[in-house]
Order: structure tokens, then sequence, then C-alpha cells
């Protein structure tokens, strides 16, 4: 079971949307669930901070007012794993951080949160829930972060806090999103929404109207193409473990501001010509596990890509000019990781001046293949 401060350190982890580091190459990492991480240690070291930086104020634990079973201290009450078929009542209203993940929660009813006007974080993590009702969240005027994985919903919540920063709602049910799912919501800054079985069908046109999301997964899904009108303010983009067949030239057309790109393990075949030149501040671009048979056309003219992941392929040649541009001053940035191992191409018969512009030759992995 998590400590108080375990829950509380991983819920103030924000998406990382900074640019990426210019050291060390990017290591694909699925993306985090609190509820999957370890103990930290003890709360009564820790004070939570929202947003701008200020502390919680620190109030000694008003155990009278703590739901039976939860555990109540400084504005954090957690009542994680204790069988719960609902939300608890007479919970403090003081409370910025509620716990009620890995119970037996099926609904979220009308006055649920009734007073919780101050509550930050709300974790539902792990439950049964397939209903909510329609002013379920009304109350929580502040709810800056949501966390709604591992549930039984069908569809994304309706009238969710304007507040809201960060929604979570990985491995349910979700089949589609509906037009003006997110309406309202222009603080939104990172959806998760990986492990729903939803196709490029299930986006309706304007589900994501409004959004200037920074960062977006959709991985583990049923996706055979990149969807329609994502926002396109994002910085990264998430869209690993589906079934896209193939990138085509305008897929791309609405993403000019993208520095992180993940599409490894799909189905990709083809990258058309021309495809990546709609996303000129690309940073990371991951296609590892795919069906590539050549390097993708327009990563010579990439002048801030720093990694590229392409290993596990069907790549058997690299020519001298894939990687790097022919003059010199063109590139912005060397690059700091290339993978091609798991492909069939023989690394020696690969000319040394095909990765002039790599700033280490420690940052170039090849060989591993097997048929």
């Amino acid at each position: 079971m998590f400590s108080c401060r375990s829950l509380l350190l991983l819920l103030l982890s924000v998406c990382s949307l900074t640019a990426p580091s210019l050291a060390l190459p990017f290591e694909q990492r699925g993306f985090w669930d609190f509820a999957m991480d370890g103990e930290v240690g003890d709360l009564t070291t820790v004070m939570m901070r929202d947003e701008e930086g200020s502390a919680v104020e620190e109030l000694p634990p008003d155990v009278s007012l703590c739901p039976f079973g939860c555990h109540c201290q400084l504005n954090v009450v957690q009542c994680s794993d204790l069988s719960l078929t609902a939300v608890p009542k007479e919970i403090p209203r003081d409370t910025k951080l509620l716990d009620l993940q890995n119970n037996r929660i099926t609904e979220l009813k009308e006055n649920d949160f009734k007073g919780l006007t101050n509550l930050y974080a709300l974790s539902l993590v792990n439950n049964k829930i397939s209903k909510v009702h329609l002013r379920a969240f009304t109350p929580l005027l502040r709810l800056k972060k949501l966390y709604f994985s591992r549930n039984l919903l069908t569809v994304v919540p309706k009238n969710l806090p304007p507040s809201l920063v960060e929604l979570r709602i990985h491995e349910n049910r979700i089949k589609k999103v509906a037009e003006g799912t997110f309406s309202g919501l222009g603080s939104m800054n990172c959806i998760e929404m990986g492990g729903n079985p939803i196709q490029n069908s299930g986006f309706e046109p304007g589900a994501f109207k409004g959004l200037k999301l920074n960062y977006l997964r959709i991985s583990e899904s049923k996706l055979t193409g990149i969807p329609k009108d994502l926002p396109d303010s994002l910085h990264e983009l998430h869209l690993d473990n589906n079934q896209i067949q193939a990138i085509e030239l305008e897929d791309l057309s609405r993403y000019k501001h993208l520095y992180r790109l993940g599409l490894g393990f799909n189905h990709i075949r083809m990258i058309e010509n021309g495809s990546l030149s709609y996303v000129p501040n690309l940073r990371e671009l991951h296609l590892e596990n795919n069906r590539l048979n050549r390097i993708p056309m327009g990563l010579p003219d990439m002048k801030y890509l720093q990694v590229v992941y392409l290993h596990s392929n069907n790549i058997s040649r690299v020519d001298v000019n894939d990687f790097c541009p022919r003059g010199f001053g063109m590139k912005r940035n060397f690059y700091n990781g290339i993978s091609l191992y798991g492909n069939p191409v023989n690394y020696w018969e690969v000319q040394p001046a095909t990765f002039r512009c790599v700033g280490d030759r420690l940052a170039i992995q090849f060989g591993n293949y097997k048929k």
C-alpha cells in the first residue's frame, strides 16, 4: 500500500512538456501512472504545493471529520484499498487531495463531492466506475488533476471542471469521443487516454475543439492512422502500440509545434515523402518496431532533430545522406541518438560519413539482427 507522501509526490508531478534535453538521448518509456510507482517515505515531511508553488497551509488533522477507515492528514484524505462501493461521506471541506484508488466504486453521484471547493487532485484509479452524474464534478471549482484510469467508462465524462489541467483516463472502455467533449476546458494541458478500444472513426469532428494541449497520448488503442483535427498546439503526441499503416503527406500538417512524436510498435510500412517537413521543430522521432524498409525521407532537413528510433524494422540499406545534410551549417543540433539495431543492415557496409552530424559515435546503435 502506498504511503500518503508517495501519492502526494506523484500527483504533483506535472506532465513533462519542456523541450527535450540536449544531452542524453530520450529513453522511451510507458507514460507513468502514479498507482504503479513505489513508496518514497512519510507525508509529514512534505507540503503540497499548487501550480504557483505556494505551500498548502499545514493544519492539525481533524480526526472527527475523517471518513471511517480513511487516513486524514495535512489536507490529504487517503481512502485507497478499502473495498469501498461508494464515495465516503463527511470528507473534510479543506481537503486538497482525495485518494479513492483501488476500491469498488461503481458510480459517481451528484452530491459525492459536495463542499469540496478546494480540492486540487482526485484519484479514482482502479475502481469499477461506469456511470458519472452530470453534476458530480460541479462543486470542484479548483480541481486541476483528475485520475480516472482503469475503470469501466465508455465515454469521457461530461461537465468536467473548467479548472482542469490534467486528465488521465487510460484503460477504460471508451470507443467514442463526441464533438464538444472537452468544450470549456481551456486550461487543459495534458490528456492521457491510451488503452481504450477507440478507432479513428470514434473521434467525431470537433472532439478536441477548444483545447490547447501540450501533451496527448492515445497509445494501445485501435488506430489505423493518425487522427484528424487533434489540437495544433501539441508539443508531444504519443500514438504507440496501435495499428497505424502509413504516414500520408498531410497527416502531420497541423502539428508544427511538435517536439516529440511517438509512433513505435505500429504497422507503418510507408512514410510519404514530404510528410516530415510539417514538423520542423521535432527533436525526437520514435518509429521503432514497425515495418519500414528504408530510412524516412526528409531527416537531413530537420534542423533540430536529435533522436531517431528506427530499431526493429526491415531496413536493409543506409545511404550516406540519409541522416545528415549535404552542406555545412544547416543542422542546428547534432544527433545524440540513432538506433538501427534489429534491422537487416550490415553495419560494416555503412560509410562512416553517414553519421558526420552525430555528436558521439556511441550514440549510434547497430547490430543484434535475427531473422
